[in-house]
């Protein structure tokens, strides 16, 4: 019988929480993230419609969705993929609920990447781009203010279905944020949603309106990566 020895893998050790309805964080994170990361994936059920209860109900099966990740490991980063939901839930129960189900030395989420990012760029007024419905978009606009970020330019393509979210293209999401910018009085912009295809349009829309163009995705893979320990300085270095 042949024996062996191991190997310490030594690499930062990032881990994902994705919906069970998203079809867009783990392509994006797999154009984001450096190849010398560790990424592993866990999902968690995800209601069909996207509602202020839909996202409420989310807080229950985090410990588990997290539980499912391999047993003994040890995470420098677990990031929960979804932007309202934070913004319902909260960042910090979010954080408990994560640190219940695996072991990991830090949690982050959309909201508090986004709110880093600001930060990071001196950012107070934010330009804000939704695909939700109102109560949704507004309860993420509450929180932000709380933290000092204003949203006062918001647009929505007001769709209550997650499915239909990730097949709102390019050229829609670049028409609905050009339209927004007309006399727009703010330092940034923020395509909201992890389900959101923005990626392609980010760098585009930069060019045109000359001021950052931030994302749920870019945001949080930029923040995972920051917490733990890559030196990567704003949102806008992964592009």
């Amino acid at each position: 019988m042949p024996t062996y020895t191991t190997a310490q893998d030594t690499r930062t050790k990032l881990g994902l929480i994705a919906l069970q309805a998203d079809r867009t964080i783990e392509d994006d994170f797999r154009r984001l993230m450096p190849r010398d990361v560790s990424l592993l994936v866990s999902r968690v059920p995800s209601g069909v419609d996207v509602t202020l209860d839909s996202l409420a109900q989310m807080e229950a099966a985090l410990s588990s969705a997290a539980a499912l990740f391999p047993v003994g490991h040890t995470f420098d980063v677990v990031g929960y993929g979804c932007t309202s939901g934070t913004a319902q839930i909260g960042a910090e129960v979010i954080a408990d609920h994560v640190q219940a189900g695996t072991t990991t030395r830090m949690v982050s989420e959309p909201v508090s990447a986004l709110i880093a990012a600001c930060d990071a760029l001196s950012v107070t007024r934010l330009a804000l781009l939704s695909p939700y419905v109102a109560s949704v978009s507004d309860r993420l606009r509450a929180v932000l203010d709380a933290k000092g970020i204003q949203t006062p330019t918001f647009v929505s393509f007001n769709e209550g279905n997650e499915a239909a979210v990730a097949q709102i293209d390019a050229g829609s999401i670049s028409a609905a944020t050009i339209d927004m910018m007309a006399g727009a009085d703010v330092q940034a912009v923020f395509l909201s949603c992890t389900n959101l295809r923005t990626l392609d349009v980010i760098a585009p829309l930069q060019d045109r309106l000359g001021i950052p163009v931030l994302s749920s995705n870019l945001v949080l893979a930029w923040h995972l990566l920051r917490q733990g320990g890559i030196d990567v300085e704003t949102p806008r270095d992964l592009l």
